[in-house]
């Protein structure tokens, strides 16, 4: 009988939580903006906004039409779909009657969520996934303030001929808007090459958020980094425990006045850490302290310390424990 009980508790709670997730399932998958009833929607689809919106408003909007959004033989594209502009715009039956404000406008002093979660209602996979509780979302950032929705060439989305190439250098422009700090480190004598349109900010930070610090691609800053530097990753017989750790230990990856976007100059930069008896130790102003005069020292001439610990990034050299081969 105890068995019995158990079973039928077990299968009314499982009924219930069933049923809990159906209404909560149904209640998540109704759209954000399309949840409204069609008397709310004015007739006559794209037309109903053009007739007034064309290209002779303050600004035009028919240029949506050359863009992703604008493709009408498609359903899930806001022109393709029944109710056109007001997909994105929210219902606007009461607009086309007497010019009153529609719910959602895409202008600076109207709020930010629902614009958003206009955008949202479509835009939720891929590498958005994140962008709940991400900085860019926190800061109260709309799509819009880096998008440019109707333009056929959206800075920080243009595409050339071959699919997937981002003209990287419209990008960064956008991003050093707010970023102004970042804008003049890509400026000193030794950067990335984002300025000359090479990377952009993407292949490094997801704008819309990441699980990683500083919205960072990759779970870690290394593995970002080597994304690009495959050969620093090893893994080493021999291993430098800083650059293990932490690029940003020797390197400023935005930009900085010393060569391989160091942190310091050499053997500055070495003797943070190697502050050992001997030469790790020793002062290298290049001046020979007993004549009085300057000096060519190969611990401070050239690469410096890399002069003889060339393989300063980890060693697979059976002899390399000082990463010297």
């Amino acid at each position: 009988m105890g068995i019995g009980r158990l079973r039928a508790s077990r299968a009314v709670l499982l009924a219930g939580i069933a049923a809990a997730g159906l209404v909560a399932g149904s209640a998540a998958a109704e759209p954000t903006i399309l949840s409204s009833s069609s008397d709310d929607y004015a007739p006559g689809g794209v037309e109903a906004c053009t007739t007034c919106h064309d290209e002779n408003s303050p600004k035009p909007v028919l240029s949506i039409l050359a863009t992703p959004h604008g493709v009408k033989a498609d359903e899930r594209t806001p022109i393709g779909s029944p109710h056109g502009c007001q997909t994105c715009h929210g219902p606007s039956a009461a607009h086309v009657r007497d010019m009153s404000p529609v719910p959602v406008m895409f202008r600076e002093d109207a709020p930010v969520e629902p614009q958003n979660a206009a955008c949202l209602a479509c835009h939720q996979g891929g590498g958005r996934m994140n962008w709940a509780g991400s900085a860019h979302q926190s800061a109260q950032l709309r799509c819009t303030s880096c998008h440019t929705i109707h333009s056929k060439e959206d800075p920080v989305a243009k595409v050339d001929v071959r699919p997937n190439v981002v003209f990287k250098d419209n990008q960064s422009a956008v991003c050093f808007q707010c970023h102004q700090e970042q804008r003049a480190m890509g400026y000193r004598l030794s950067h990335h090459p984002v300025t000359e349109g090479k990377i952009a900010c993407s292949d490094c930070h997801n704008p819309h958020g990441s699980m990683a610090p500083k919205l960072l691609v990759k779970p870690t800053l290394n593995e970002t980094c080597y994304q690009c530097h495959a050969e620093k990753r090893g893994p080493f017989l021999w291993e430098h425990p800083p650059a293990r750790e932490d690029c940003t230990n020797c390197h400023e990856p935005h930009g900085s006045n010393h060569p391989s976007l160091l942190v310091n100059r050499m053997p500055l930069l070495c003797q943070q850490c190697h502050m050992a008896a001997f030469h790790p130790s020793t002062a290298y102003t290049g001046v020979n302290a007993s004549a009085g005069v300057s000096r060519l020292d190969i611990h401070a001439a050239a690469k410096s310390c890399l002069n003889c610990h060339s393989e300063v990034h980890g060693s697979n050299h059976p002899s390399g424990p000082r990463l010297m081969r």
